[in-house]
């Protein structure tokens, strides 16, 4: 055997605690992509149709949002989607080699981290 082979981990850590902030910023954020588009979009689009099919619809939904574990919930999905959104802007402006050096790539995934949880506290204020 090689050195390299016997040098090789048997396992691989997925902890995220070990990753920097910008690969924390990119693994959040194609997660919430995923999640966007599976479980909250078509339950999204659904909730709009059945919303908008009669005012029995919308009463009935009405009632169902006012309940402190559905709020606690929307805004577990408005979180995804704000993560998602300004991580994606953090991505746009990489791609124009915007802060694309280690130091401003810090700060910018810190900063989407900072821009999701102010904007969910802040819809959190809102919506109680």
């Amino acid at each position: 055997m090689t050195t390299a082979q016997k040098q090789r981990p048997k396992y691989y850590d997925l902890n995220l605690a070990h990753l920097p902030v910008p690969g924390l910023v990119s693994i959040f954020h194609r997660i919430s992509g995923a999640l966007l588009f599976f479980p909250v979009l078509p339950v999204l689009l659904w909730l709009l149709q059945s919303t908008l099919a009669s005012e029995q619809g919308w009463l009935r939904w009405r009632g169902v949002f006012a309940d402190p574990a559905v709020k606690v919930v929307v805004l577990a999905f408005a979180w995804l989607y704000l993560h998602h959104f300004f991580a994606g802007i953090r991505y746009l402006l990489l791609d124009l080699h915007l802060g694309v050096a280690k130091e401003p790539a810090r700060a910018s995934a810190k900063l989407v981290f900072a821009a999701g949880a102010l904007s969910t506290l802040l819809l959190a204020w809102r919506i109680w």
